[in-house]
C-alpha cells in the first residue's frame, strides 16, 4: 500500500470512529440540558440550583462507567491487536464483574444516604427536599448507567462505533420527550426529570443488544478464573476517565459553595446554565478521545508507529476547529443563551450568566488538548502522564486557583479560574506528549 493511500485509509477510518462518537456523545449530552431547560421552565430558579446540586453525583456515577469501560475496552483492543482472544474475553468478564460491585454500592447509598449527600453537598430549605430526590433516584438507576457506559466503550471497540452512535442518540431522544411529558402534562416536577433521565439509559442498552443478536460482537464472558492484575490493570487504564468526570463533580461542588456565598441560590443557578453547558462542551471532547482511542490502542497493540502518529495529528486538528466554534458561538449568543434558562428573567441571574459564558469558555481548546491527549497516553499504556494531567486539571490546580482568584477579583477570577487551569495543564501535555514523539522517532532511527 502506498504512502498516500495508507495515508487516506487511515483518515477515512479516523472519521468513521471519531465523527460517529462525537454525534453520539452529543445526543448523550442533550438530556442533560433537557433536564436544565425543562427544570428551569417547570420549577424555577430552585429547580435549577437543586439540580446543580446533583450534578456532581450523576458525574461520579458516570465517572466509574467511564473507568470501566475505557479501561476494560483499552485492554481488550490490545488483546485483540495482539491476537490474544482469550485475554480479550476474560477482560471483558472482569469488567462486567466489577460493573456489578459498583452497582450495588450506588444502590445502597441511594437507598440510604440521599438526605445525608443532598445536605452535604450544599443544598437547604425547599432546594434540599429535590435534590434529595433527584439524587435518590438518580442513584437507584445507577447500575443502568454503568451498564451502558461499559457496552457503549466494548462495542465502540469491537468495529461498530455507528451502533454506539445510534444508541446514544436514541437513548438522549427518549430522555428529551419523556422530560417534558413527565415534568409537564404529568406534572412529576423534579423527580419526572430523574425518571426521564434514569430510563434513558436502559433504551441504548437495548439498542446496543442488537450487536450480539446480529452475531457480530468478538467479546463474549467467560467462566475462568481471571487474575488480580487483569481487575488492577483495567483500572489503571480507567482511572484517568474516572478522575475527570469525578474531579469535575468536586470542583462543581466548590463552584457551588463560592457562588453560594458570593450571589446566593441566584448565582447557583447562573453558575448551572454554565456548567451544564460545560457539560455539552466537555462531551464533544470526551466523544473525540473515545472515537479515537480504539484507533490508539489498535495502533499501539500492532506496533504501527505511523498510523498512531498521524491519528494523533487528525485529533489535534480537531480539537482546533471544534474550540474555535464552539467559543464563537457561545461569545457571540452569551445573553439569548443564557435567556433560554431564565424562566423568570431575573436581571441578577442574567448577568452573571452571560459575563460568565464569555469568561468561563476561553478554557475551550485547552479542555479538548487535555482531554484528548489523556486518552493517548491511556491508549499507548503510558498511564501516569494521563494521571498526572487528570488529578492536575482535576483537583491539584483547580481548586486553590479558585479561591485564589476569588480573594483577588471576585466572581470575575472564579470564573477565570478554569482558563488558568486548563492553560497551564495543557502547556504541561505538549511538553510529555512533545517528548514521547521525540523519543519515538529516535528508536525508529536506531532499529
Amino acid at each position: 500500500m502506498s504512502g498516500r493511500v495508507r495515508a487516506q485509509s487511515v483518515f477515512s477510518e479516523y472519521v468513521r470512529y471519531a465523527i460517529a462518537n462525537i454525534v453520539g456523545m452529543l445526543g448523550l449530552s442533550c438530556y442533560i440540558l433537557a433536564d436544565t431547560f425543562f427544570v428551569s421552565k417547570g420549577m424555577g430558579s430552585d429547580g435549577l440550583a437543586a439540580l446543580n446540586f446533583a450534578i456532581p453525583v450523576y458525574t461520579a456515577v458516570h465517572g466509574c462507567g467511564l473507568m470501566l469501560g475505557m479501561g476494560g475496552a483499552t485492554r481488550y483492543a490490545l488483546a485483540k491487536g495482539q491476537g490474544d482472544d482469550a485475554q480479550a474475553d476474560r477482560a471483558y468478564t472482569a469488567t462486567l464483574w466489577m460493573t456489578l460491585g459498583f452497582s450495588v454500592a450506588f444502590v445502597a447509598l441511594g437507598l440510604g444516604a440521599a438526605d445525608g449527600m443532598a445536605r452535604l453537598l450544599g443544598a437547604d430549605g425547599p432546594v434540599r427536599d429535590m435534590t434529595r430526590t433527584y439524587l435518590r433516584f438518580l442513584l437507584l438507576f445507577s447500575p443502568a448507567f454503568l451498564l451502558n457506559d461499559v457496552l457503549l466503550c466494548f462495542v465502540r471497540n469491537d468495529g461498530a462505533p455507528r451502533l454506539a452512535m445510534c444508541a446514544m442518540l436514541t437513548g438522549s431522544l427518549f430522555n428529551i420527550v419523556f422530560d417534558y411529558i413527565m415534568i409537564f402534562p404529568l406534572r412529576l416536577g423534579i423527580l419526572g426529570a430523574v425518571l426521564a433521565t434514569g430510563v434513558s439509559p436502559l433504551i441504548s442498552v437495548g439498542v446496543l443488544a442488537t450487536h450480539w443478536l446480529r452475531r457480530r460482537n468478538g467479546f463474549r464472558p467467560v467462566r475462568a478464573k481471571i487474575a488480580a492484575t487483569t481487575f488492577g490493570s483495567i483500572l489503571s487504564l480507567g482511572v484517568p476517565s474516572l478522575v475527570g468526570e469525578l474531579s469535575g463533580g468536586i470542583v462543581m461542588i466548590v463552584f457551588n459553595l463560592v457562588f453560594l456565598r458570593q450571589a446566593g441560590n441566584v448565582g447557583v443557578a447562573a453558575y448551572g446554565v454554565v456548567a451544564n453547558l460545560a457539560m455539552v462542551v466537555i462531551a464533544v471532547y470526551t466523544g473525540l478521545a473515545q472515537g479515537v482511542q480504539p484507533l490508539f490502542s489498535r495502533a499501539c497493540g500492532t506496533g504501527d508507529d505511523a498510523t498512531l502518529a498521524r491519528t494523533a495529528r487528525y485529533a489535534i486538528a480537531t480539537v482546533a476547529a471544534l474550540a474555535l466554534a464552539i467559543y464563537a458561538i457561545l461569545c457571540l449568543c452569551a445573553s439569548p443563551i443564557a435567556g433560554i434558562f431564565n424562566r423568570d428573567r431575573d436581571p441578577q441571574l442574567q448577568s452573571i450568566a452571560t459575563f460568565g459564558l464569555r469568561l468561563y469558555f476561553i478554557a475551550t481548546p485547552f479542555i479538548g488538548w487535555n482531554i484528548v491527549i489523556a486518552a493517548y497516553f491511556t491508549s499507548v499504556k503510558r498511564a501516569a502522564p494521563a494521571h498526572a494531567i487528570a488529578l492536575l486539571r482535576g483537583l491539584v490546580l483547580i481548586v486553590p486557583t479558585i479561591f485564589a482568584l476569588e480573594s483577588v477579583a471576585g466572581l470575575t477570577g472564579v470564573w477565570l479560574a478554569l482558563p488558568l487551569t486548563e492553560a497551564l495543564v495543557c502547556a504541561l501535555g505538549v511538553a510529555v506528549y512533545v517528548r514521547a514523539r521525540a523519543a519515538s522517532g529516535g528508536k525508529r532511527r536506531r532499529q
